[in-house]
């Protein structure tokens, strides 16, 4: 039974593309799911958290469900203690930039740095790649480096691409994540070259009312490859930590 007037808000990922509710029917139909849009251009995480908290506080009750560079976002929500947030859900996240091997600095810094003429070809193939694990070509919607790619071209300019890079790169909310006080649920892939042990392992220690779910055999892009088991995840969640605390203080 929901809880009434219970609402799940839906952050977007590093590339600001709407979530297609369509694809999570119990997220539209049973809880009024929304998508805010992330604003453009934006070099702060605590500024897109501003517009994603505009929408939260629309509703009565919300449980908030942030996906990779959302979840970043949903973490800066959380810590300003909303009353309305009564959950809160991390896939593929992280509360400091993830990228921390030499590999991965290397990566971010040619990303930030390389011009705009080379943004379709050199920045986003490279990005694509890095979002990829194995599961992906037979997963319930296949996917490819080619889909990554093409969601950011036809979703991110190349200035909202910078700016969301150096967003990550000058944020560290994980002296805040003792601020989080809803039951939160780690959603994790169990193949992610992007996010790694470490950026999930920080987010479970330092978040107290936390637990981790692991989705076996997919990668980062789960959201978009496995939208029916993510769903199931997320809703289990909600009806057995958020709407039965509902139910046990109303």
């Amino acid at each position: 039974m929901n809880a009434p007037n219970l609402r799940i808000v839906a952050v977007p990922c590093f590339s600001g593309a709407p979530w297609r509710l369509e694809r999570f029917p119990v997220f539209a139909n049973e809880f009024g799911a929304t998508s805010p849009a992330l604003p453009e251009a934006a070099e702060s995480v605590e500024t897109a958290a501003g517009a994603v908290l505009a929408e939260v506080e629309r509703h009565a009750s919300v449980v908030l469900v942030g996906d990779s560079f959302g979840a970043l976002v949903s973490i800066a929500v959380a810590a300003r203690r909303p009353s309305v947030l009564v959950g809160l859900v991390l896939s593929g996240g992280f509360a400091a930039d993830p990228n921390r091997s030499m590999v991965g600095k290397v990566r971010a810094w040619f990303a930030r740095t390389l011009p705009r003429s080379v943004y379709r070809t050199i920045t986003l193939r490279a990005h694509a790649a890095a979002l990829a694990s194995p599961f992906d070509a037979n997963a319930e919607v296949p996917w490819s480096t080619r889909h990554s790619r093409d969601l950011f071209l036809r979703h991110t300019p190349w200035k909202s691409y910078v700016a969301r890079l150096r967003a990550i790169l000058t944020a560290d909310f994980r002296s805040r994540l003792c601020d989080i006080e809803v039951p939160t649920l780690i959603l994790t892939p169990s193949f992610d070259k992007l996010v790694g042990p470490v950026a999930t392992r920080e987010l479970s220690s330092g978040i107290r009312h936390s637990e981790e779910c692991v989705l076996h055999e997919t990668g980062h892009m789960f959201r978009f490859t496995h939208p029916r088991r993510y769903e199931e995840a997320v809703v289990d969640f909600v009806r057995r930590r958020v709407q039965r605390r509902s139910s046990r203080s109303s």
